[in-house]
């Protein structure tokens, strides 16, 4: 250690001799050479072998010049890299407590065990969450709950131009390519969704040989790179694609325009990775990098993309057709909505990714901090169709960290129609979170090319337990809709969720979620101005933001405020203030305020531009309004009508301090 952080001469700060220092450095390099001279002396081999190989080692890292820790520490060093090598394996079984999320808890993993093993997944003795903790969520459960009668729940998947709906359970496997998980793996799913009647999607790496051994229902994924439909170019060749997409198996088409793992990046299979086999499936040459690019080259705008899935629609003879996505910038989701409307077309289905997805290997800035989570994503689609009045012409699937039945029941009661995991499904065929799925060296044969590790992997075995799984989960969500009185998982909804927040208090998410009324995007009457906005940047021309939509949108909105009633009651009440210099209590009729004011059930948000010197608080009841003043700056002032529950309305000044 310095004296000081600036000096030039550092010195040490302590009398600790030089020579003692060295000796601490090279002790184990010392004993390592004074038992190999032990073991020359008394001529013990075992001694000489173990002991020359350290010393070996030893001088071997003084003179190497890559790592400083071992050339200041031989052979002591090794014990850093030992120790970092099986950090994972450490902290997994020695450290992490059971509801520690890295990125799956002991007990999320614990219970898919159970379940595909098909073995109780009860635990005694209370649970191991803090029910007073902020974001703590629960179902309220029903007086009149009844025993679900049938626990294979499924919906049908199909719109006015699809010819061959299909009937699919409501948990399914999520997109894994052959190529990132091994033969044996893809064998066992698909076997799986034979035997549990669910679906597998193939993940874009194109249908392999080991999708079809089996005949498990099929999602065909399609993504940037056209596998198993390509030319040599890499383009989307359709004659491939009806030669595919013709099998019965297929049930589905699937689009991918990103993936929560990955948004925008698109993905590379390693050149150590690819076999003669994938090669053969995707199309793709030998002994090179096989790169999905970030983007489409089939399509450029809305509008085309619109055209694309019509025309997959029709080389497929009918089946339904959707797309994937995890959510980025959201006006380019609504200029695809604005689209699918103007040209009347409609995909079948959509399938939301969240940014927690991983079953993709990524850089660390892309699984952190690109894209938006599931939730978020999932709300915005069903309130984006539900504002564009088209949430009945599309399912929508959700993704992304989902493997309890509690996980499938929110999801579906936020709005999806039905959820796929992934994760869940390889942790059902024997995966333990080692977390080196890109580096062909899964210990478990999961996620590898290496033919001897995949053979670890017993197919009958892995594929009953994720037949077992499948309905064990779909056991516990059945078991969950009838405790809350229902009889499918279709009618759940966001008030059937309690929530507490950070100060204690407990909202329903019907309450702390946001939902906007049906059609309401289409006269801009949503009453989150943010999807208003969002909905006037949408160009169904192009994906890139219109901002000059956007600033007439505002501008006008300004000038339309200037002369707003609302404005005129504000402008009452200061001068009310005024004249008075005390606070104003003002008694009128319900009706009368709200002809003056101009509220309606739509919650429009109003805006005007006044020098107010009150901040006005508007509770309507039965009888009558009061309207309660109070002193505050005076400040260019924004009012905001709303009226969510029919009971209660604010005129809240933004962003004036009070006095």
């Amino acid at each position: 250690m310095t004296n000081s952080r600036n000096s030039l001469t550092p010195e040490p700060n302590n009398n600790q001799p030089y020579v003692i220092g060295i000796l601490m450095r090279y002790s184990v390099m010392a004993i390592a050479v004074v038992l190999f001279v032990v073991g020359m002396v008394t001529v013990n081999w075992w001694l000489i072998i173990i002991a020359g190989a350290a010393v070996y080692v030893g001088v071997y890292d003084i003179f190497q010049s890559k790592h400083s820790i071992l050339a200041n520490y031989p052979i002591a060093g090794h014990i850093r890299y030992f120790l970092e090598d099986f950090r994972p394996e450490i902290r997994q079984y020695l450290i992490e407590d059971e509801k520690e999320q890295v990125p799956f808890s002991r007990q999320q993993r614990s219970m898919v065990y159970q379940r595909a093993k098909n073995i109780s997944d009860t635990n005694a003795f209370g649970t191991l969450d803090n029910l007073y903790q902020g974001g703590k969520e629960w179902f309220l459960q029903s007086a009149a709950s009844q025993p679900a009668l049938d626990k294979d729940f499924r919906i049908t998947v199909g719109g006015k131009d699809c010819s061959q709906p299909y009937n699919m359970s409501v948990f399914n496997i999520s997109a894994m390519s052959f190529g990132s998980l091994s033969a044996n793996a893809i064998l066992a799913l698909n076997q799986g969704a034979k035997l549990g009647g669910f679906t597998h999607d193939t993940g874009e790496g194109a249908i392999s040989p080991y999708h079809r051994r089996f005949g498990g229902d099929l999602i065909w994924e399609l993504g940037t790179g056209y596998f198993g439909c390509r030319n040599a170019q890499g383009n989307f060749d359709p004659d491939l694609f009806a030669e595919q997409a013709a099998d019965p198996q297929v049930k589905m088409i699937e689009i991918k325009i990103s993936q929560g793992a990955k948004p925008g990046k698109g993905g590379v299979l390693p050149a150590e990775k690819i076999t003669q086999e994938i090669a053969d499936t995707r199309r793709i040459p030998m002994g090179e990098d096989c790169i999905s690019p970030s983007s489409h080259n089939a399509f450029s705008t809305p509008r085309e993309l619109v055209g694309f899935w019509q025309q997959l629609r029709e080389l497929s003879g009918g089946k339904p057709v959707g797309f994937k996505l995890c959510i980025g910038q959201p006006w380019q989701f609504m200029a695809i909505v604005k689209a699918m409307i103007e040209m009347d077309n409609y995909p079948d289905f959509i399938v939301v990714d969240g940014a927690e997805g991983g079953t993709g290997a990524a850089p660390v800035e892309f699984m952190d901090s690109i894209g938006m989570p599931l939730v978020d994503g999932l709300l915005l689609v069903h309130n984006t169709l539900v504002g564009a009045g088209i949430r009945d012409k599309i399912k929508v699937g959700a993704s992304g960290k989902i493997v309890s039945g509690f996980d499938i029941a929110r999801m579906l009661a936020l709005g999806a129609d039905w959820c796929n995991s992934a994760r869940g499904f390889m942790f059902a065929v024997g995966c333990i979170q080692a977390r080196s799925c890109h580096t062909n060296t899964c210990p478990t044969g999961v996620a590898t090319q290496d033919p001897y590790r995949q053979q670890a992997l017993d197919v009958p075995s892995k594929s009953q337990r994720v037949a077992n799984f499948h309905q064990n989960t779909l056991k516990s969500l059945g078991s969950i809709v009838s405790a809350v009185g229902l009889a499918h998982p279709k009618d759940l909804k966001p008030y059937h969720i309690a929530r507490r927040l950070e100060d204690g208090q407990i909202k329903l998410l019907s309450k702390y979620y946001y939902y906007t009324d049906s059609g309401a995007l289409l006269d801009g009457t949503a009453r989150s101005e943010v999807f208003n906005q969002m909905w006037i940047m949408a160009d169904p021309d192009s994906f890139a933001a219109n901002n000059d939509a956007l600033i007439a949108y505002n501008q006008g909105s300004r000038d339309v405020g200037k002369n707003t009633d609302a404005n005129k009651v504000a402008n009452e009440i200061a001068d009310a203030d005024t004249a008075n210099s005390q606070p104003v209590e003002t008694t009128t009729t319900s009706s009368s305020v709200t002809e003056s004011a101009q509220l309606s059930d739509s919650n429009i948000p109003l805006t005007a531009t006044s020098e107010l010197s009150k901040v006005a608080k508007v509770d309507t009841v039965d009888e009558g309004t009061v309207i309660e003043a109070t002193e505050a700056t005076e400040a260019t002032e924004v009012i905001q009508v709303t009226n969510a529950d029919k009971a209660t309305t604010d005129i809240i000044k933004s962003e004036t301090p009070h006095n």
